[in-house]
């Protein structure tokens, strides 16, 4: 895997910085994926239904990784594989993924998790500070 160079925002302003880090679909998704989904390997992101190529995956990942998103970590099982944890600056990106989800459930009504969608229309807040203790307790020690 090549190594991901960190990136240089374009400019100061806060939604172009935003933009420079996760502006582009398959970043959201891996990040929708391991705060919603629980998913952690690179064999669990390909069986997303989106079907990202694993070429485009990996850089991602490496992507996510070199900026401070995810932690990287050997598994112990198989030394050639790794468990990909969101960071606390990953996990800060919770309440835009949510709003997403909600814009868009407005907009497509017949996608995505009804269930999850429910709880985050009932009490958004709560919701955020559930999902973002949830997630906090899975970064390593």
């Amino acid at each position: 895997m090549k190594e991901a160079k960190e990136i240089t925002p374009r400019s100061a302003c806060p939604v172009s910085y935003t933009l420079d880090f996760v502006g582009d679909k398959w970043m959201l998704l891996i990040l929708r994926d391991m705060m919603f989904e629980g998913k952690s390997s690179y064999g669990e992101f390909l069986q997303s239904d989106e079907k990202i190529a694993t070429n485009i995956l990996a850089d991602k990942l490496n992507i996510l990784y070199s900026n401070g998103f995810v932690t990287k970590n050997v598994l112990p099982e198989n030394k050639s594989k790794f468990s990909y944890i969101l960071t606390e600056k990953g996990i800060g990106l919770l309440p835009v993924v949510i709003e997403m989800m909600i814009w868009g459930s407005r907009f497509n009504p017949s996608g995505g998790n009804k269930d999850l969608l429910a709880v985050f229309k009932k009490d958004k807040e709560k919701a955020i500070k559930e999902f973002s203790k949830m997630l906090k307790k899975r970064i390593p020690a």
